[in-house]
């Protein structure tokens, strides 16, 4: 069984529009809502792939009743930790060039019993969790340290936990010593403090993070592929894609084939960049289905060419 955590889950409405033109009435072509949170996402993608699993996250008010009932839908075991404020509704304008504008509320703020309240929940599965998958930004409430006291409890309860979180609070958890950390390229290079240019200088950072406590590194790096950096050594996998259609929730079902997949080596890895070319190839958040994998098209390699350019250069914002 595979547990996510989502601090800050929302309610994500899509609407498709002919264009977006600022102070006039949009009329939409279409609509569609979905459960959202990186961690909801992840369990998505756990459960296409036919694997059990648990989502523990804060709900309130009628938005997060809907958001339980979607996940359900999915068969998805859903543990809901009730808060007083009510669960955000993010809007998405979809055109039909591909352009997506996102608007993201900012979600309840958490009171201090209610954190307690959702660690507690956590600790209460974490013994039967093969892997806890900790995900998104921390809602208001929740201090930076959050994650590092999830971390701790997890590790007192037997369970191993997968941590993908940016900022703050990834640094923060760090010092608790996740066993897995999941960035992308900008949120490496804001770990580190300095621009990533090259594979190698993503390497060098992810041995870096991993010094600062994490056991491995899990770096999606978008078009240029996903690094694995851990006390075995330093692989690199990449797969080639027909054609993109939306790269939204790829890194958490990158990160829910890699766990699923054992959460560690080569085989992991390649397990994590097959779903994540999947996704991409997929319309909207939609989570790939083990039909929807092509494990030939991956490659997986120890020899990383440290000089290759990223095409998507991490920056430290």
């Amino acid at each position: 069984m595979i547990l996510t955590v989502t601090p800050n889950p929302s309610l994500d409405r899509t609407y498709e529009v002919p264009a977006l033109d600022r102070g006039e009435v949009l009329r939409a072509t279409a609509e569609r809502m979905d459960p959202g949170g990186k961690g909801v996402n992840v369990s998505r993608a756990v459960a296409a792939a036919g694997h059990r699993t648990v989502a523990v996250m804060p709900l309130g008010g009628a938005p997060g009743a809907l958001v339980a009932e979607l996940l359900t839908g999915q068969g998805i075991e859903v543990t809901p930790v009730l808060v007083v404020g009510a669960t955000r509704s993010n809007i998405a304008l979809a055109e039909p060039d591909g352009t997506l504008t996102k608007i993201n509320a900012p979600g309840p703020e958490l009171s201090a019993a209610e954190a307690e309240s959702l660690l507690s929940a956590v600790t209460a599965h974490s013994a039967s969790a093969a892997w806890i998958a900790c995900c998104g930004s921390l809602p208001r409430g929740l201090a930076p340290e959050w994650y590092a006291e999830l971390v701790t409890r997890a590790h007192a309860a037997g369970a191993r936990v997968a941590l993908d979180t940016s900022g703050p609070s990834l640094l923060a958890a760090l010092r608790s010593r996740p066993d897995v950390v999941k960035p992308n390229a900008d949120e490496l290079a804001q770990a580190v403090g300095r621009p990533l240019a090259t594979l190698g200088d993503a390497v060098k950072a992810a041995e870096e993070v991993r010094g600062l406590g994490a056991g491995a590194v899990l770096a999606s790096l978008g078009a240029d592929g996903q690094l694995l950096v851990s006390s075995s050594g330093a692989f690199y996998g990449h797969a080639s894609v027909t054609a993109v259609r939306s790269n939204v929730g790829a890194g958490d079902a990158s990160l829910a084939g890699f766990l699923a997949a054992g959460g560690e080596g080569p085989k992991a890895l390649s397990a994590a960049v097959a779903h994540g070319a999947a996704a991409v190839q997929l319309p909207g958040s939609v989570m790939p289905k083990p039909t929807d994998l092509d494990p030939s098209a991956v490659t997986v390699t120890a020899d990383i060419p440290l000089d290759r350019a990223l095409t998507e250069q991490g920056n430290p914002r």
